[in-house]
Parts: C-alpha cells; structure tokens; sequence
C-alpha cells in the first residue's frame, strides 16, 4: 500500500465489522473510542459552535446521533448542554446489535436513549428532530449508503445535520500508526484506524458526491464536517 494514499480504498472491510469478530477486542475498541474521540474527533468544538447557539433552557432540542458505535458522542452531548444548563434529548441509534447491546450496558445517561435501529427506520416512522449527527461514519459507506444516509439525514433534521470524519492524508496515517501502536494486540484501534484513514475522504471527493446543499468543511488537522442547514416546521 503506497502511502501517498492518492486514492480512497473501498474493498478492505474494518475487523470491527466483520460479525466474526473477537467479541473481548470489540469490546475494548469501543471502551476506548471515548479517548480517541476525546482527542482527535473535536467535537467540544463543534458542540460550542454549531449545536449550543441551538439549545435553550425553556425547550427541548433533540437530537439524533446515527451510527453510535460505543455511545461516547450521545452522552458526552448530553453531558454539555445539561452543564450549561440547555435542555437537550438524545436518541442514539445504530443497527449493530453488538454495539447496542455494548452501550445499554453502560451506566444510564441522563437525556440519552440508546436503539437498535437504521436510519431508514425512522424516516419510515415518520421521525424528526431538531439535529442529526454522525461521528466516523462516512467512511464505512459505499455510494449506495452514502446516499441513503444523506436522504435519511435530509428527511429526518429539521434544522442542521452534522456528519464528521475523518480526512485522509499521509500526516494522519503515519500519525495513528505511531500513537495507537501500543493498543494493536488486545484491539481493533491500530488496524482499523489506519484502514479507517485508508477509506475516508479528501474534501474535494467528499464535495463531488454530495447533493446540493451540502457543505464539506475541513477542521483541522486530520477531520471534515459534512454539514446542512435546514429551517422547515414540523411535518413538511
């Protein structure tokens, strides 16, 4: 594998999402996305500046987080807004059984739900809320899915969606292959990671596929944010 890493891979599949997989190694993965994510995903960031100037104390927001994987993102957005004081629900879904079950039988969130579902579930429900996010989804996609998650996405947001991921470069993957190094026996953090890279997208080829309307906005160093606002009344 060349590491000018000029072209995405989309062939390899991550060992997290084989349902074969070491069951105690998944297990630390997620265990371990709360640090990683803590790190390198920025989102404290794009809570202050995109979802808070959202939130009120008199009415509840709610939000919807796609594709929950350990569940760190859902309650670590609860945990904001309930500190400063913005009232906040959080519906957290994501299809694999595996990761459901893995955050059910974490602590109880305040203002977090977690489910066993699609997205398409719940367009198919007739669901809305104010705010749609998704945390390193993207780049598990093909084109078919990536589709489908921005039609969901549009369908279900009735004011703003965010979708961050990675950003590939060489920078990133010498970067995750020299700090996650130490977690490549006992988990899925160093290969996946460096796979996960290996997938994700250059701003360029992210804006070449997504419908109008759409933003790709690079977040330094290693991250882009996929994002739509969108202003409609309940039902439209």
């Amino acid at each position: 594998m060349s590491l000018t890493l000029r072209s995405r891979e989309t062939e390899a599949v991550e060992r997290m999402d084989d349902p074969d997989c070491d069951p105690r190694a998944l297990a630390r993965t997620y265990a371990r996305f709360r640090t990683v994510n803590r790190l390198v995903a920025g989102w404290r960031r794009s809570y202050a500046d995109r979802v808070r100037p959202l939130l009120s104390a008199q009415r509840t927001t709610r939000l919807l987080d796609i594709g929950f994987g350990g569940g760190d993102l859902p309650r670590a957005l609860a945990r904001w807004a309930r500190r400063d004081g913005l009232r906040l629900e959080v519906v957290a879904i994501d299809p694999d059984p595996r990761a459901h079950a893995y955050a059910v039988a974490g602590p109880a969130a305040p203002g977090v739900s977690f489910r066993r579902a699609a997205s398409m579930d719940l367009v198919a429900a007739g669901e809305e809320y104010d705010v749609v996010t998704s945390n390193h989804l993207l780049h598990h996609l093909d084109r078919p899915g990536l589709d489908q998650l921005l039609r969901d996405s549009e369908r279900l947001a009735r004011r703003l969606v965010l979708h961050s991921d990675l950003r590939r470069s060489r920078a990133a993957y010498l970067g995750w292959a020299a700090v996650s190094w130490p977690t490549a026996a006992d988990s899925f953090l160093f290969t996946d990671g460096l796979l996960s890279i290996r997938r994700s997208h250059r701003p360029a080829e992210l804006a070449a596929v997504v419908p109008a309307g759409w933003q790709v906005l690079p977040q330094p160093p290693f991250r882009l944010l996929l994002t739509r606002a969108a202003e409609r009344t309940p039902g439209a």
